[in-house]
């Protein structure tokens, strides 16, 4: 990798050269910012984009670059990217925020973008959370883009399918980029070191805890980083002190967003994948980040009626004690209550019979429209009813052989429905083997009825 300091760029600090801490001007520049790559062969972690494989170096290497939507986490790259995709197309770079960003300013933008087009020159514009422009504002772009006046690459947080215009989307190629890795945050780490001029006073452990507590975030990295180079201290510090010099930075979760969404559903999946463990730090993650444990309570109930349903009828009574327990005793000691029920759940036997026999149940209640019940089970209070056949030839059940008679209890002329379909695990294995017996008694019953009638 080649060097991204300059000989005159370093000063010596007394331990080791070291980037000089100022720009030009005499203001102090954060490692950060020293630190971006000055081509993307430098940027880190988004091997899956600019490998040789990757959509954007394709683009790249095939001559022709489609607007853009960079979809992911804080600290990832999308900005420096931008800036060098620029770079390499050899286009005018103009970036904005949407936060900062009104109709005044976008006018002057696309004015400023039209002459540049005038003198032959194309305008990469870069706007920073463009999810927080609303409807008109995001339609706005749409002209510039098709006529090649501007480049338009976006920079988002939030999932693009739910906050970006279809019209927009339609003409923008998202591509997303991953949280760095602990491969890659080393990375990261090992080039701030050659900046300063000398490795951080880190134990192992503290070196591994401080990459962790990024959380994926490569800028935040590098900021504890300059902190702990600032640090006169005799020898490296360990894992512990160092977690009391720095703040923890919070896990990346938003209630309403998409990690909302991700996360739930990895919960889901694992409690019905029966793996304890995931589904437990998944619980954990949420209720880290601040999620409000009655929304749990309430998918964890659901959890027990979409996926163990029958197999084990207890379950859903569990989770709604658990339920109940949490809203008596409150946080953090009900919390222990619902991760119990998410135990509970991941363990016990799965079956989503009940559920896939209600949806098709629905399907052809929709289907057969108001056709009517067979007289035969009818209630037949008045005369008149009993004259037009209500009642007529129904069996009592419980004077049935066996307190069963086998009769059709679906509308007459519709073929009988098949629903539910019980498996062989759990509970459902002898609800199973009851459907079963039902099943061949309602067999002998039409085979006797249709014999007396022949």
């Amino acid at each position: 990798m080649a060097d991204l300091f300059d000989k005159d760029d370093m000063e010596d600090t007394g331990k080791g050269r070291a980037p000089a801490p100022r720009d030009e001007a005499g203001t102090p520049r954060p490692l950060a910012d020293r630190l971006r790559p000055q081509s993307l062969a430098e940027v880190v972690g988004q091997d899956h984009l600019l490998g040789p494989e990757g959509a954007l170096r394709v683009m790249l290497d095939g001559g022709h670059v489609s607007s853009l939507i960079f979809w992911g986490p804080p600290g990832v790259g999308k900005t420096t990217i931008a800036r060098l995709l620029a770079d390499e197309t050899d286009m005018d770079f103009v970036q904005i925020s949407a936060i900062f960003t009104g109709v005044p300013e976008l006018r002057k933008v696309f004015e400023q973008a039209r002459i540049r087009r005038q003198a032959g020159r194309q305008t990469l514009l870069f706007v920073d959370e463009i999810h927080r422009f609303n409807k008109a504002q995001q339609d706005s772009f749409l002209p510039l883009m098709e006529d090649g006046t501007i480049l338009l690459v976006g920079a988002t947080t939030e999932n693009p399918s739910f906050e970006l215009n279809a019209a927009l989307l339609s003409r923008a190629q998202v591509l997303t980029l991953d949280r760095l890795d602990e491969e890659a945050l080393e990375r990261l780490l090992a080039r701030a070191e050659k900046a300063l001029g000398r490795t951080l006073p880190l134990s192992a452990e503290a070196r591994s805890a401080m990459i962790s507590m990024a959380d994926g975030d490569g800028r935040a990295l590098l900021n504890m980083a300059e902190q702990v180079a600032a640090w006169d201290v005799p020898g490296p510090i360990d894992a512990e002190t160092l977690a009391h010099r720095l703040m923890r930075r919070a896990a990346k979760y938003d209630k309403s967003g998409d990690e909302h969404y991700n996360l739930i559903s990895a919960l889901h999946k694992a409690v019905r994948g029966s793996d304890p463990d995931a589904a437990l730090y998944w619980l954990a993650r949420m209720l880290e980040g601040g999620e409000d444990p009655r929304f749990l309570a309430r998918r964890i109930t659901r959890m027990a009626v979409e996926d163990i349903g029958l197999a084990d009828p207890q379950a859903q009574t569990l989770c709604l004690h658990a339920w109940e327990v949490y809203e008596r005793l409150g946080s953090p000691e009900g919390e222990l209550a619902l991760a119990q029920a998410v135990l509970y759940l991941a363990l016990a036997p799965k079956s989503n019979a009940g559920y896939v026999a209600y949806k098709m149940a629905r399907a052809a209640a929709r289907k057969t429209g108001s056709a009517p019940p067979p007289k035969h089970i009818l209630n037949a209070p008045t005369r008149l009813m009993k004259e037009q056949g209500y009642g007529e030839g129904y069996i009592y059940d419980h004077d049935a052989d066996g307190g069963f008679s086998g009769q059709n209890y679906f509308p007459d002329g519709m073929k009988r429905g098949v629903y539910y379909v019980p498996v062989e695990r759990g509970f459902e294995r002898e609800l199973k083997r009851r459907l079963d017996w039902f099943t061949r008694q309602r067999a002998r019953a039409g085979r006797v009825k249709g014999s007396g009638d022949s």
